[in-house]
Formats: C-alpha cells, sequence, structure tokens
C-alpha cells in the first residue's frame, strides 16, 4: 500500500489542482473495482455475481447493483487518437517523407511528388473530414503552412501542450500500459515485460541537462525506428486472422529536485 500510495501523489496533486474532489474519485474509484471485478475474475466463464463482486471488492451490494446497471462510461475523446495517428503515418511512411528520411511538406491534394494531406488523412479515418484535422493541428502548433501554402509538421511527436483534454487522453492510456507492464511482471507472466529506469541523485543542474538532451535524443531516434518498422509489420499483417495483438513503447525522462530521506526510502 505504501507503494500504490507512492505512485498515486502526481495523480492526486493533478486532480486537486483540477478541482477533482475525495468523493468525486471514491464515486469513480467505485465503478472501476466494479467494471474490473467483473471482466476479470469470472468462475467458469460465468459473469460473477453481485455477492461475489461485493466480496472481491468490499463495495457495498447497492453500490454493486446500482453501478452494474448504469451502463458504460462515456466514450473517451478520440479527436488525439485521430491526430496521433495522422503524425505517426507522416513520419514512418515513405510515401510522406523525403529524401532523407524527414516528414515532407505536403499539399492537400496529392501532385506529382506522392500524396498529400487529405490522402494521409484518409489512411487513418473516412469518418471525419480532413480539413477538420487540418485546423486542429494548426490550432495545436502541430503543423504549419509554408510560403506555398503547403503543410509541413513543425514538431516531431504529437504533444499538444496547449490542449488539456488531449493530454489527459494520452495519460490514460501511456500510463494504464506502463503500470500493466508492472503488474504484469509482478504477477509472473509467462515472459517479463521490458520496464527499466535509470536512477541518479545527488547531480548539478548541468549534469541533469546533458543526460536530458542525451536521452531525449537517443529516446526519439529510437521511437521513430520502431514507428516506421511498426507501420510495415502492420501493412504486412492486415487481413491475417492472427493479427488481434497490440503493443505500446514508450520513454520517459522526469528530474526534480532532491528529496528527504524518508521519501527517498520509497524508492
Amino acid at each position: 500500500m505504501r507503494a500504490v500510495g507512492w505512485l498515486c501523489r502526481p495523480l492526486v496533486r493533478l486532480l486537486i489542482r483540477k478541482g477533482v474532489s475525495y468523493p468525486q474519485m471514491r464515486e469513480h474509484l467505485k465503478r472501476i473495482y466494479v467494471t474490473v471485478a467483473e471482466e476479470e475474475f469470472a468462475v467458469d466463464g460465468r459473469p460473477p455475481s453481485d455477492s461475489r463482486i461485493h466480496v472481491l471488492t468490499g463495495v457495498h451490494r447497492k453500490d454493486v447493483r446500482r453501478l452494474r446497471g448504469g451502463g458504460a462510461e462515456p466514450s473517451p475523446d478520440t479527436g488525439a487518437g485521430i491526430g496521433g495517428a495522422v503524425v505517426s503515418r507522416w513520419l514512418g511512411l515513405p510515401e510522406y517523407r523525403g529524401p532523407f528520411g524527414e516528414p515532407r511538406c505536403l499539399p492537400r491534394r496529392a501532385d506529382e511528388e506522392g500524396p498529400g494531406f487529405d490522402e494521409l488523412v484518409a489512411e487513418v479515418s473516412r469518418d471525419v473530414r480532413p480539413r477538420a484535422v487540418l485546423d486542429e493541428l494548426e490550432r495545436l502548433g502541430i503543423v504549419r503552412r509554408d510560403g506555398n501554402g503547403r503543410i509541413c509538421l513543425e514538431r516531431r511527436a504529437f504533444v499538444p501542450d496547449r490542449d488539456f483534454v488531449r493530454q489527459t487522453f494520452y495519460l490514460g492510456r501511456n500510463v494504464h500500459d506502463h503500470l500493466a507492464a508492472c503488474v504484469h511482471n509482478m504477477e509472473g507472466g509467462d515472459r517479463p515485460m521490458l520496464e527499466r529506469a535509470v536512477y541518479y541523485a545527488g547531480l548539478r543542474p548541468e549534469s541533469v541537462a546533458e543526460l536530458r538532451a542525451m536521452a531525449e535524443d537517443a529516446g526519439a531516434r529510437l521511437l521513430e525506428d520502431l514507428n516506421r518498422r511498426a507501420l510495415e509489420l502492420q501493412r504486412a499483417d492486415a487481413g491475417h486472422s492472427g493479427a488481434d495483438r497490440r503493443m505500446r513503447f514508450g520513454c520517459y525522462w522526469y528530474d526534480g529536485p532532491r528529496r528527504g530521506v524518508a521519501d527517498e526510502e520509497n524508492e
């Protein structure tokens, strides 16, 4: 429980800053406990009863009945997913890169150099207008127009720091999969998943800056290589009956003041 409390601290800090109170979070946690128990703790393939969920979770039977009959959670925002997929293909597919591997500036529609922005969006989804995706990427500062009106990728990652809703999209998915890998390893899964970190304290700010630059450079190169290869494999696997797996690989960096001895022991 001490480890759980430690990993929850940054999240609780964010919740308080954004006005999410303990009673609100308590109700949300009840729903999560009931949902996980219902989906992952079946007996002989049968969904658990309300009484069994109560025993598993400690949630009162009255609340279990209410939450099981209350419908699904609201659908998550998918705009960030579409924008991220567009940028991912832009960086990874050869038809959208220049002679030196850089993402080329795209016209709105295909020309003699290759497919344009509209074709790129259509590869991701035909349910959304390319203009709407372009307007959103421009608003977030992800793309810009050059002197010829072509659309250029301004940043080599989809990190919309001016849009909190989309940041929460990635918070949920990235941290979920990181934590899921840790839990898989603690439960003794058939093959441990990669989950490693380097930790040092007692460093000057200049030393931390040097290490951060090194990590960002190496991490960006590795992510771009994986992105290109994943796109190749996804295309090759399309339509295959066994193509039912997903993956996520990420990098993270954190630095801050060194804490006291009591806090250090929690690490």
